[in-house]
């Protein structure tokens, strides 16, 4: 898009504190849990211990006598439409699919009460076979769906940029989807490749380990089928047509108001949701539901587990000739849509004119996967940049110079076909060479290793609204519809006070609800600063445009003769001649037949993305007789385009490069028969301020043409080249090649040995 010229900038670009930090810091900021209404039920979910079950029987009777309890609701209670993904589905019928799906709710005075009833709900389970990994879900004998599938809506993977496959009728699978992206004949490559990589690599399943648990409270309207429904939520556009959806209600009657969010990272789409809306309008009162962290763990939608078998193919002079990869994606009950996403990444990395990507979709009778920061990329660039680290190795090549010789540019295809547009994918190589870690890489004391990788993220992109008003006090008002993860409201507050010429203190956010807000992306996919930065910078500089037409009245000047500065509208080179903006306002909205309040909508709408490449460099020490990973520093190579607020990109990137090097030495599901067996965060290890090493972020500004001002996509490629350049680091260190992530020091010692002995 085009950016309109604006003076020399004193805000854009340089470091700023988050608008909502303090209120966040001292408890004032307003999470679901804090919210309470009038006459107000506390819900608790009753959950399947089964991973597939038939319900024969639920007796209410000692749940019911609980002192406080208002009902006890089953299916036959709330459900009214056929489920199809976990947002969709409320209680469960006859039959539950997977161990953690809610069979009943309970609904009481107090939270305490509703726990203790649930404690005593007898439900009577007929239990049946169960399709509890990836062989037994190839192998078709018992199928999750016999009837087929459940017909989806449509994928939740757009939310983040993700690709869903068509729905091909055939009969019943539990392969939900096969696809092969490709290009050129890879048999014949590989061939007569001189060199060839690869092996088959596994990352478990992980949760994405947000503070908050799912959280949400609805209260019935006036009308008949009326809900407002308070909730923590990535996409309140997304609640709203999920739960009119689940219910049958009209989108109208449904209002929803994203309250504060305690961590999402792709899993906050409002799975519980239409199901306290659906206890709310049963009750006739309002329900609250938060989750414990166990009931998190058992009922949301985690990443999934995904199994790379992955061979390079290349010539005598070590230029890559073949990319083979088979995918397995392990979904749950439900579909989702990882391929797509995966293809355009393993494809779509390095020049190769010989590509082919199978994709296969695999449902379980395990909770539902869904989103979590990339997805399904960090796991499938482990397999790609091993496997790139060991052919490097073959041919006795600089493994940074290999890479800068095949990365991808603008005009090469992605994975699926796609050209690529302008990407920084190089200049982050350059800058990660020029690194003192890299260039110091050879000095390091025995058993320590830095390992590299890269990776990157196509990007989504959605229209946007924004509206902008001054106030008579002199306060600039923006209003968004957009919901707040990531600091992505106080870029905004930096575009209108930039273009308006005012303090960024004296630009308030106001956050609207899905009736009060122009229409904004959902937050993720990393979309929302890309999207949203348009239509607030169409907004302001119309109302700066309104606000130099008010001042050249006032001063009966020419407009070109004035700017916006401090807060004033000024005759340029004459400063006593100046006029507060807000008393301009004032003025505007008192003059009978005068122009009216200062006020404007702004839209936007990219053509095209802006996707952010990062080469990711990580210092590990091995202990030789342990096996036992010790991280020593992480340095992060982003191309950011331009770094709108400088403090929160870096920000970002260190956050996600700290989830990248959990997902890749101490995350993971552990699922015994079928069942979560490490539902807390007790026995589920992710990383704590004691396991993250020094985190370095390096912004590399490559302006996209696309993004406003030059900026391009920034959440989703931190966590992406993590792991495997952890796996690289493994690698340099202790000698081994590992092919399975979390990389555990039992793994890591077992591999040493079978080397000692060879």
């Amino acid at each position: 898009m085009t950016t309109p010229e604006l003076p020399a900038r004193t805000h854009l670009g340089r470091p700023r504190k988050i608008i909502d930090g303090l209120e966040k810091l001292v408890g004032r900021a307003p999470y679901v849990a804090d919210q309470w209404l009038p006459g107000l039920l506390h819900a608790r979910p009753v959950l399947s211990p089964y991973p597939h079950a038939r319900i024969r029987g639920i007796d209410r009777t000692a749940a019911l006598g609980v002192p406080g309890v208002h009902s006890v609701l089953l299916g036959a209670d709330l459900n009214v439409k056929p489920m199809h993904s976990r947002p969709s589905l409320l209680l469960a019928g006859d039959t539950v699919v997977f161990a953690g799906q809610p069979v009943a709710l309970i609904l009481a005075d107090t939270e305490a009460q509703a726990a203790d009833a649930a404690a005593l709900l007898d439900v009577d389970y007929e239990v049946l076979d169960a399709v509890e990994d990836a062989e037994a879900a190839l192998s078709d004998g018992t199928l999750v769906w016999p009837q087929g599938v459940p017909k989806a809506d449509g994928g939740m993977a757009g939310l983040h940029g993700g690709e869903a496959g068509a729905q091909a009728a055939r009969e019943p699978s539990n392969v939900d989807e096969d696809r092969t992206f490709g290009r050129g004949d890879v048999d014949a490559a590989l061939a007569g490749a001189a060199f060839t990589a690869g092996g088959s690599f596994r990352v478990s399943g992980v949760h994405q380990g947000y503070l908050e648990p799912h959280a949400v409270a609805a209260q019935p309207g006036a009308r008949p089928g009326e809900v407002t429904v308070y909730t923590s939520t990535q996409g309140q556009y997304v609640v709203r047509s999920e739960v009119a959806g689940a219910l049958g209600l009209r989108e109208r009657d449904v209002h929803v108001v994203p309250l504060t969010v305690g961590g999402g990272f792709g899993a906050k789409y409002g799975i519980m949701d239409a199901l306290v809306a659906a206890a709310a309008l049963h009750a006739g009162q309002p329900v609250r539901l938060v989750l414990t962290r166990s009931e998190d763990m058992l009922t949301t939608m985690p990443a999934p587990a995904i199994d790379v078998t992955l061979r390079l193919g290349a010539d005598a002079d070590g230029t890559l000739t073949a990319v083979d990869a088979d995918v397995r994606i392990e979904n749950g009950a439900f579909r989702f849509g990882h391929g797509g996403i995966i293809a355009t990444m393993l494809g779509g990395l390095y020049r190769c004119e010989n590509v082919r990507v199978r994709t296969r979709e695999l449902l379980l009778n395990r909770a539902p996967v869904g989103a979590y920061r990339a997805p399904g990329v960090p796991q499938a660039l482990f397999a790609l940049e091993s496997a790139v680290d060991d052919l490097t190795r073959q041919l006795g090549a600089d493994p940074l110079d290999w890479r800068l010789r095949h990365a991808v540019q603008a005009g090469d295809p992605m994975g699926t076909g796609r050209p690529w547009p302008d990407i920084g994918l190089r200049d982050c190589l350059e800058a990660a060479r020029a690194h003192p870690l890299w260039q110091g890489r050879h000095d390091l004391p025995a058993h320590e290793g830095v390992g590299l990788a890269v990776g990157g993220w196509p990007g989504a992109f959605s229209p946007a609204g924004a509206v902008c008003r001054v106030d008579t006090d002199g306060t600039v008002r923006l209003h968004v519809g957009s919901v707040d993860i990531s600091g992505v409201h106080s870029s905004m507050v930096l575009i209108a006070a930039e273009t308006l010429g005012v303090d960024p203190d004296q630009v308030e956010i106001v956050q609207g609800t899905t009736d009060s807000g122009p229409y904004a992306p959902n937050s993720g996919g990393s979309q929302v600063t890309i999207s949203l930065s348009g239509a607030v910078l169409d907004a302001s500089t119309q109302v700066r445009d309104q606000l130099l037409e008010l001042a050249a009245r006032h001063f009966e000047a020419h407009r070109d003769d004035l700017e916006l500065a401090g807060g004033q509208a000024l005759v340029r080179g004459i400063p006593d001649r100046a006029i507060p903006i807000g008393k301009l306002a004032a003025q505007a909205q008192r003059a009978p037949g005068g122009p009216g309040p200062v006020v404007a909508e702004g839209r936007a709408a990219l053509k095209a993305g802006a996707p952010g490449f990062i080469a990711h460099l990580v210092h590990v020490r091995v202990d030789p007789d342990t096996g036992t990973v010790t991280l020593r520093r992480s340095v992060a190579a982003q191309d950011v385009g331009f770094a709108l607020n400088p403090l929160l990109v870096e920000g970002q990137i260190q956050g996600g490069s700290a989830q990248a090097l959990g997902l890749g030495l101490l995350e993971g599901l552990d699922y015994a028969g079928g069942t979560l067996a490490n539902p807390n965060f007790l026995e589920y290890a992710f990383p704590t301020s004691t396991d993250v090493p020094p985190l370095e972020a390096l912004l590399v500004q490559r302006p996209s043409e696309h993004g406003p001002f030059g900026a391009r996509i920034v959440g989703e490629p931190p966590i992406t080249a993590g792991a495997a350049a952890l796996a690289n680091a493994v690698r340099e260190a202790a000698g081994v090649r590992v092919t399975e992530l979390p990389v555990t020091s039992e793994v890591v010692w077992r591999l040493r040995q079978e080397q000692a002995r060879d």
